[in-house]
């Protein structure tokens, strides 16, 4: 999928030097980011369980019913388990973020072989970098697990910041 880029150059620049400021941070401090992380998919679970349990009422039929109450259940409670053990639950992170920076390697791939454009080059090395980076975290999983997920992240957002600055602006929607 093609970088979508702001318009205005200030906001390239500012959006661009938020992502290395946050690059940084993750690599330097791999295992507090990715503790940060655990603790926000966590939170995020939370969230969704109550959004789902919340919405009970709105089901017409008893089966409906019932599954909305088992999904808003399982977000709530794996979320609460998240949130109650981030240490431990970077282990099982670890790996779902393996295959997602895998799966997202394999997209950018994609992209850059449909795609035309000056960033074309770009998206192709930030495709094989995060499949790259993926595969490494899917096979050294568990062992690199308290500190992978910072250190592939900030190195993700790196690649991400530089793609920014390099790609064309984005046209208006005719």
């Amino acid at each position: 999928m093609p970088v979508t880029v702001p318009a205005s150059p200030a906001l390239r620049w500012v959006t661009a030097a938020l992502l290395f400021a946050a690059a940084g941070l993750s690599v330097v401090l791999p295992f507090v980011s990715a503790t940060l992380l655990t603790i926000a998919v966590g939170a995020v679970s939370v969230i969704a369980g109550v959004s789902q349990i919340l919405r009970l009422t709105g089901e017409a039929d008893i089966k409906g019913k019932i599954f909305r109450l088992f999904s808003g259940l399982l977000y709530l409670g794996g979320g609460i388990w998240v949130l109650a053990f981030p240490v431990a639950s970077e282990v099982s992170l670890t790996l779902f973020v393996g295959f997602l920076l895998a799966f997202e390697g394999v997209m950018e791939l994609a992209a850059a072989a449909t795609g035309q454009g000056a960033a074309r080059g770009l998206v192709l090395i930030d495709g094989i970098v995060t499949a790259v980076l993926g595969g490494m975290l899917i096979a050294e999983w568990p062992s690199d697990s308290i500190w992978a997920i910072g250190m592939l992240f900030g190195i993700g957002m790196a690649f991400s910041a530089i793609n920014l600055l390099t790609a064309p602006p984005s046209q208006p929607a005719s």
